[in-house]
C-alpha cells in the first residue's frame, strides 16, 4: 500500500516483513512458514486491536483515505449498462455529481454519486468532490425522472459539502439544495442513500433524505466538517481532532440517534484494504434494501419516509428532567 495514516504504521511494517519473509522462502533449502504464518497471525490481531478502537479523528482519517473506493469505483463496477446524464438544463454540467442509469444485477437503478477525484488533475476537474448548484439540480432532474418511471434510486454519496464558492452562491447553492430536499420527499421511487466515505453538511444531504441511509462501517456523516467546526469555535482549524471527537463522528453515535438506518461492514482494516471485497459487500446491501423497499407501496413509501424524518430530533422530557432543569 502506497499511503498509510499513523496508526497504520504498524500493521504495514509487519506486511512488508511477511512479503520479504515470502521471497525469502522461494529457497527450496530455506523453510520459514512457521514464521510466515505466525506473523500474520499478529497481524489479523494488530488490525483487530486498532480498529477496535480507532478514535473520531481517526475515522475521518479513514472516510478520506486516498486509496478508499469512490463513488465511481462502485459505479464501474457494480452498475451495468450505464449511461450517464449531463448538465441541470440552465448553466452547466457539475462533474462532482455523476448521475445516470445503468442496472444492479438484473435491477434497472437510477445512480447518483459525488466523486472526488484521485490524480491532481481529477479532482480539480471533480472540484474535489464539492458540488455545485447545477450539480443538485442535476441530480434533481435524475431522481424525477426515475420517480416517473419507477425506477429506484441508488446515492452513493462522498462530501466534504457543497462547493462554497462566490459564484456557487451567486447561481443559488443554498436553493439548489434546498430544493432537493423538498423534491425528494415526493420521489415516488425507493431511494437508497450510502455515505461511502465522507458525509458532510448539506452537501450530503441534498442526496440524502432516503428511504434507508447508509452508512459504511469507516465512513462519517455530520453537519459540519471537523476543520469547519474548528474554524467556527476557536477560529483555528488546526483544532479538528478536538473537533471530531467533540462531534463524535461515527456510524454508532448516528445509528443510535436514528439518523441512518443500518452500518454496512466493511473488509478487515478498511474498505481501501479489499476495495473489491468492500465494494461487493456494498452492491449487496442496497439490492437487498431495493428489493424490500420495491414492496411497499408508493402512497405508504413516502409517509414512512416523511414520518422518518419529521421525527428526527423529538425529545420525551419527564418530569424528573424538569426537576432538574429548574434544579429543585
Amino acid at each position: 500500500m502506497d499511503y498509510s495514516l499513523d496508526f497504520e504504521k504498524p500493521v504495514n511494517e509487519l506486511e512488508n516483513q511477511i512479503a520479504e519473509l515470502k521471497q525469502a522462502s522461494a529457497n527450496p533449502n530455506l523453510d520459514i512458514t512457521r514464521e510466515i504464518k505466525a506473523l500474520e497471525l499478529k497481524v489479523t490481531t494488530l488490525i483487530k486491536e486498532i480498529y477496535e478502537k480507532l478514535t473520531p479523528w481517526e475515522r475521518v482519517q479513514l472516510a478520506r483515505h486516498p486509496s478508499r473506493p469512490h463513488a465511481i469505483d462502485y459505479i464501474n463496477k457494480l452498475i451495468t449498462d450505464f449511461h450517464e446524464i449531463h448538465g441541470d438544463r440552465r448553466f452547466a454540467d457539475d462533474a462532482a455529481m455523476i448521475a445516470g442509469f445503468g442496472f444492479l444485477g438484473a435491477q434497472k437503478v437510477a445512480v447518483l454519486g459525488i466523486e472526488k477525484g484521485r490524480k491532481t488533475q481529477d479532482k480539480i476537474k471533480r472540484n474535489f468532490g464539492m458540488a455545485n448548484p447545477e450539480g443538485y439540480r442535476k441530480s434533481l432532474r435524475l431522481m424525477k425522472l426515475a420517480s416517473q418511471f419507477n425506477i429506484p434510486v441508488i446515492a452513493f454519496v462522498d462530501t466534504p459539502g457543497a462547493y462554497p464558492g462566490i459564484g456557487a452562491e451567486e447561481r443559488g447553492q443554498s436553493q439548489a439544495i434546498a430544493e432537493n430536499l423538498e423534491e425528494m420527499f415526493g420521489i415516488e421511487s425507493p431511494i437508497v442513500s450510502v455515505i461511502i466515505g465522507e458525509g458532510g453538511s448539506g452537501g450530503a444531504l441534498g442526496l440524502a433524505i432516503a428511504d434507508k441511509v447508509l452508512m459504511m462501517e469507516y465512513s462519517v456523516y455530520s453537519v459540519i466538517s471537523p476543520e469547519s467546526c474548528a474554524s467556527i469555535l476557536w477560529s483555528d482549524p488546526k483544532k479538528a481532532e478536538v473537533a471530531a471527537n467533540s462531534l463524535q463522528l461515527g456510524p454508532q453515535k448516528a445509528l443510535d440517534l436514528k439518523v441512518i438506518d443500518a452500518v454496512i461492514a466493511e473488509p478487515s482494516g478498511g474498505a481501501h484494504r479489499n476495495a473489491e471485497q468492500a465494494i461487493q459487500m456494498v452492491g449487496q446491501e442496497i439490492l437487498a434494501q431495493i428489493k424490500n423497499l420495491t414492496k411497499i407501496k408508493k402512497d405508504k413509501l413516502l409517509e414512512e419516509r416523511f414520518s422518518k424524518f419529521r421525527s428526527m430530533g423529538n425529545l420525551t422530557i419527564t418530569t424528573s428532567d424538569v426537576t432538574d432543569i429548574k434544579g429543585n
